[in-house]
């Protein structure tokens, strides 16, 4: 059990209590709070919540977070797309549609069961049973490069350099729109929705996140461009690129929410990884090309100027 105390301000007044817990615990859904404080799981200066409790201001919240109950990931025999691997890191091309990890609704079929089986086990433990060997994570609708470390010292080596900056990620997209300028930089926090708990935006309260974007070619209405991540959060350039009016290409979540006749998801892969090799310091640079959708709409776009 997990309790955490919170004082609501004189803003909060006249809010209620599930909102706001949604809004003051990035990880908890407000239908997920109404839950806690119906189980009794919620107290207001000390005192069982009611379900439709409002606050005044000025009240300590108290919720105690029940467990969550992992299940353990199991090995299943899934085709990888191996860029690299040695006895440290495996790197894989992840196609779109594939979940990187285990999760409500995604319990397998997953990158993690794939790795489990293709590496016969010999996977970092420091992620837990859901996590195994995953140092970062790229979006199920979004493709490309993404590393595994096969041991808890790469895994604690990979995560330094992540934090650090030394692993480096590039992306290529098509963006929505016209952009003047060849090459810029979005620096702006993100956080979770205030209204969608499902989705990130861009927060005043958030995470510091910074994107350097620049032009490889401009189509009719649409600008391919490559991406470099400074930072590495939640849909970070899907919530970057729609922040500043040019959403990805095939993006229901963040754009149109019409899906493109042609993409299964949005129009985003990770390129490339740059890393430094967690036994011997050496650099490593990994490219892979471009998905199939990706270079079919390229040519589509090309045919159309």
């Amino acid at each position: 059990m997990d309790t955490r105390t919170l004082t609501a301000t004189t803003e909060s007044a006249g809010a209620r209590l599930d909102a706001f817990l949604a809004a003051r615990l990035p990880d908890l859904t407000r239908s997920a709070a109404a839950r806690l404080i119906e189980g009794g799981l919620v107290t207001v200066d000390g005192k069982p919540a009611g379900k439709s409790a409002r606050l005044t201001g000025g009240e300590t919240v108290s919720v105690t977070l029940p467990q969550a109950e992992e299940p353990e990931a199991r090995p299943q025999d899934i085709p990888l797309e191996v860029v690299y691997e040695d006895a440290d890191v495996i790197v894989v091309n992840k196609p779109v549609g594939m979940v990187v990890h285990p999760a409500p609704g995604h319990p397998d079929g997953t990158l993690v069961n794939a790795l489990l089986h293709h590496c016969a086990g010999s996977l970092s433990g420091i992620g837990g049973q859901l996590r195994p060997g995953i140092v970062h994570r790229i979006d199920r609708d979004t493709s490309g490069l993404i590393i595994a470390a096969k041991n808890d010292a790469a895994h604690t080596c990979l995560a330094a350099q992540l934090a650090d900056h030394t692993l480096a990620r590039t992306y290529e997209c098509l963006a929505v729109g016209n952009f003047k300028e060849d090459s810029g930089t979005v620096d702006a926090p993100i956080g979770r929705h205030r209204t969608d708990r499902k989705k990130m935006a861009v927060v005043p309260d958030g995470r510091r996140a910074v994107t350097h974007w620049e032009v490889i070619a401009r189509y009719q209405g649409v600008t391919h461009l490559r991406c470099r991540l400074e930072t590495g959060r939640t849909h970070q350039i899907r919530v970057h690129l729609a922040y500043i009016g040019h959403p990805i290409l095939g993006d229901t979540v963040y754009g149109a929410k019409k899906p493109v006749p042609g993409l299964t998801g949005q129009c985003l892969h990770a390129t490339g990884l740059q890393f430094l090799h967690p036994s011997t310091g050496e650099k490593i640079t990994l490219t892979c090309p471009l998905p199939e959708e990706f270079t079919k709409m390229l040519k589509k776009l090309q045919s159309q100027r």
